[in-house]
């Protein structure tokens, strides 16, 4: 391969690399947030179980 051709893709590879690490930010805080209400629903149900 000649190098221009390495360099864009290797600028291809890190722009993917950018841009899905960003996208796996906001899933995890989503994921920690529905895991948070589950938790809260969790604890709502027992209590109403153990009155």
């Amino acid at each position: 391969m000649t190098s221009k051709l390495m360099a864009m893709l290797s600028a291809l590879i890190l722009g993917v690399s950018v841009v899905g690490g960003l996208a796996g930010c906001n899933t995890i805080e989503g994921a920690g947030e529905d895991l948070e209400a589950a938790g809260r629903a969790i604890e709502d149900t027992a209590e109403k179980a153990s009155n």
